[in-house]
């Protein structure tokens, strides 16, 4: 049985899909971790019965930490999380870590793009196809080796919803796929 924690900041769709995806499978998911004491995820994990741990950035160390180590986390999934981990943790669970990113990496990743900045761009930059792709984590945003990409078509007449609604799509398909995928190799 592999042990993961989820990092979350937003409403929590693809962790409840992982949670969903994981229910019997070989992969726990002993908790889910949030630094936006607003976010959906909260309710979600509650609801989904899986312990969620609130956090500041002041709490790296003396709460994510310990309680990753205290109950044997062996994988972190980022989940539309949107902090950059800290060394610490990079290096302590170097090549554990995987992410999802809702473009076709290396393109409108980096600081500050997500969620809808990152269509807009796409839409903006008339692009003809996006997608999603599925990363290892290191020190930089969005800069981990790539794991998985799917692609999905950018419509002429497509707004940020539309495409941010096909994404979601080869999100919710492919990656708990991926993850266990790696896992389990």
């Amino acid at each position: 049985m592999s042990k993961i924690a989820i990092f979350a900041s937003g409403s929590g769709t693809n962790a409840e899909n992982l949670v969903k995806n994981f229910a019997n499978s070989e992969i726990q998911i002993v908790r889910i971790y949030c630094n936006n004491p607003k976010a959906g995820v909260i309710d979600r994990a509650k609801r989904l019965a899986v312990p969620c741990t609130v956090f500041s950035k002041e709490d790296w160390d003396s709460v994510v930490c310990d309680q990753l180590r205290a109950e044997g986390v062996e994988y972190i999934i980022l989940a539309g999380f949107l902090l950059l981990l800290p060394t610490t943790i990079i290096k302590e669970y170097n090549n554990k870590i995987i992410n999802i990113h809702p473009s076709l990496l290396p393109k409108y990743g980096g600081k500050g793009m997500y969620g809808s900045r990152v269509h807009e761009a796409v839409i903006a930059a008339k692009e003809k196809e996006s997608g999603i792709t599925i990363h290892l984590v290191n020190e930089e945003y969005d800069k981990g080796e790539p794991l998985f990409q799917a692609k999905c078509p950018v419509l002429p007449t497509d707004t940020p919803d539309m495409l941010a609604a096909r994404v979601h799509e080869l999100e919710y398909k492919y990656f708990p796929q991926v993850v266990e995928q790696y896992i389990c190799k």
